[in-house]
């Protein structure tokens, strides 16, 4: 019962993913959004865990993706992919090394990874640069889709700094956990930024429709037949949820 449950869990939380993705190929049609903050109000809500999940759906549909690693005071995107990287996002930006050879390949087909090295000096700082500005522009053009584990908002000015840059946000929310007046700050900090945030997840909820609807499709991985009843999983639910909605257009930076 216990692997059901956990069978259950990973189908209703890959189909969080795959309708958040959905839901931002579809923000906007005439413009589509090729780059992506994802930030949270405060720390632990789970937005790492979130971008890498979503960086692993959109590089499954066959577009090549670029998961770039802005948390830079809390990094922990290699550790999750496994990965090692010689140079990062400094040494691109100082033009010590060519994006190609800081950038590495990972286990996943079509996702690939650029680390930020330790203790860079000033992040905010070089967020802000125009150099920064250059190196988003190089970067859209170069991968199908790229994707910004920024800090969360209400610790460091970087994500709203980033925000502003990119064609998208995305908020994560973690369910009974952030307080109402974090999440309307945050909101508020990404408005001031000019920030296009294009929707929220809300993170480690109990969702037991979707159970329900993965126990109806899927018995012992055959589609259950019209009429058959369901056996549905044992207690608990989706560790993750999406929404998405459409503002505005694609910036002109």
């Amino acid at each position: 019962m216990f692997k059901k449950k956990q069978s259950a869990d990973k189908a209703v939380l890959q189909n969080a993913i795959t309708t958040l993705f959905a839901n931002i190929k579809f923000s906007n049609v005439d413009n589509p959004v090729r780059s992506l903050a994802i930030t949270s109000a405060i720390p632990n809500e789970g937005k790492s865990t979130v971008t890498v999940n979503l960086a692993k759906v959109i590089a499954g549909s066959g577009k090549n993706v670029l998961l770039v690693e802005c948390d830079m005071r809390r990094r922990s995107l290699a550790a999750m992919l496994k990965v090692h990287a010689r140079a990062g996002l400094y040494a691109v930006l100082a033009e010590q090394v060519s994006l190609r050879s800081a950038v590495v390949a990972t286990s996943t087909p079509n996702l690939f990874f650029l680390d930020a090295e330790p203790g860079i000096p000033n992040p905010a700082d070089i967020l802000a640069s125009k150099r920064f500005d250059r190196f988003v522009d190089m970067l859209e053009n170069a991968y199908d889709y790229v994707i910004f584990d920024t800090p969360p908002v209400g610790t460091f000015v970087d994500a709203a700094v980033i925000s502003s840059r990119v064609d998208g946000t995305v908020l994560v929310v973690r369910d009974d956990f952030t307080k109402r007046d974090e999440l309307l700050a945050a909101r508020e900090q990404l408005d001031k930024a000019d920030a296009h945030i294009i929707g929220t997840v809300l993170n480690n909820c109990e969702v037991e429709t979707s159970e329900y609807y993965y126990a109806y499709y899927t018995k012992d991985g055959k589609r259950v037949k019209q009429g058959e009843t369901p056996t549905l999983p044992a207690n608990g639910g989706a560790s993750s949820s999406a929404q998405g909605s459409s503002r505005r257009g694609r910036r002109n930076r």
